[in-house]
């Protein structure tokens, strides 16, 4: 519970904030604010949500929106009832006519709330850092009344962009190193990410979710970060961890994913269950996160690579698969509204030794799907294959991403 001299100090203190120029993100020219719908942008904890939102801010109007950070120090006792107060703040500024909520899934049933200020005619755009409880909120109290957006770190584009790089295979190496926070490249130290990473571990999940066995977690947290894109199950996790049990293993895969640190990739199948049945691979949000998480992977550049790529890819798509089948595997199978449109392999780079396990695999899966090019991403390779009336083009990560933000 909060006074409302509280409430407006945190108000006028953040308006301050909210000056001055920073990189303009890619999604920003993607974002519409539109009447009777709620703009929801979620993301990890410093993807540059705030930043987005001044910067909407900025394009839309400058004197009739109110902003409020409900993730501050100011504002941590705020209850539901505190926002009649905040009410009262809004109705003595008439001008007011777009509400930004940034992180505002903190306040538990701030749903109601944004689902009664639609009504009212207001614009609202909210962020938040937690998929699942955005997710559930937004299916119960706001079905049909929002637009939801997904923020990530920096691309390789807005990476080369922001510090002013060429796109090339020796930015792509740096990029593999450094990864994506916006805040972490500007000031290029460790200790931004390995504080980044306790904020997600005990804010996000160890203390909203009440979990009591937080050595388990961490040792999960290490263990995912030194297995990016091989394949888990929580049965077998169970064993390594010695967690009393398998649903506590998926509970923890489930906070871990929805807080976007990791993405857990399905084998494609036809069948939901065969899915489920099935193990699946792991992925890191960000490359520079897992180093300081996992020093000892950070020199398997090819799973580094295969980790960029995916997140390059999950970017522009949410239906993402890997293939196994005939003992033949593919990295990547990309769909659209269930249908298969594109086969990706990544290789750090082609030689004797491995071509023909990298080409067998992609052409195994085109044969599956009836699809007649496939691509093979690599650091810095640019050739070409025809197979049988098969064409599987082979290109460099920053030729393939170079141009996607």
């Amino acid at each position: 519970m909060l006074l409302k001299s509280e409430i407006k100090q945190a108000i006028e203190s953040q308006k301050q904030q909210l000056t001055g120029q920073s990189y303009p993100r890619q999604m920003l020219d993607k974002l519409k604010i539109l009447p009777n719908f709620a703009l929801v942008v979620s993301g990890i904890r410093r993807s540059g949500k705030s930043t987005l939102l001044t910067q909407l801010i900025e394009k839309q109007q400058k004197n009739s929106f109110l902003f409020l950070n409900f993730d501050t120090p100011k504002l941590f006792n705020f209850e539901f009832s505190d926002f009649a107060l905040l009410d009262e703040i809004i109705a003595e500024n008439p001008y007011i006519q777009t509400l930004y909520f940034d992180e505002i899934q903190v306040v538990e049933g701030w749903e109601i709330y944004v689902r009664g200020k639609l009504d009212q005619n207001f614009q609202v755009v909210v962020t938040g850092s937690n998929a699942s409880l955005l997710s559930r909120e937004l299916g119960t109290k706001l079905t049909g009344r929002h637009i939801s957006k997904e923020l990530f770190v920096f691309s390789f584009v807005e990476f080369c962009e922001f510090l002013g790089k060429d796109k090339n295979a020796e930015a792509v190496e740096h990029y593999l190193e450094q990864g994506g926070f916006p805040q972490y490249l500007q000031l290029g130290e460790d200790e931004i990410l390995n504080a980044l990473i306790n904020d997600i571990l005990y804010r996000d999940i160890i203390v909203r979710f009440g979990i009591r066995d937080e050595r388990s977690m961490k040792r999960l947290l290490l263990f995912l970060a030194g297995n990016v894109g091989n394949l888990i199950t929580a049965g077998k996790l169970k064993q390594s961890l010695e967690v009393k049990s398998t649903a506590t293993v998926q509970e923890y895969l489930s906070h871990l994913e929805q807080a976007y640190v990791i993405q857990l990739l399905p084998k494609f199948a036809y069948s939901y269950k065969v899915q489920l049945a099935n193990p699946r691979k792991i992925y890191f949000i960000d490359n520079g996160l897992q180093r300081v998480i996992s020093p000892s992977f950070s020199q398997d550049l090819g799973r580094k690579l295969e980790n960029a790529v995916f997140w390059g890819l999950r970017r522009q798509f949410t239906e993402l698969y890997y293939y196994n089948e005939n003992h033949k595997e593919c990295d990547f199978v990309v769909c659209q509204n269930s249908t298969p449109v594109k086969l990706i392999q990544v290789c750090w780079q082609l030689n004797a030794e491995n071509i023909a396990r990298e080409r067998d695999g992609l052409l195994d899966a085109m044969n599956f799907f009836g699809l007649t090019q496939g691509w093979i991403i690599t650091l810095n390779q640019e050739d070409k294959l025809i197979i049988d009336g098969k064409t599987i083009e082979i290109v460099p990560f920053w030729q393939m991403f170079g141009g996607i933000g």
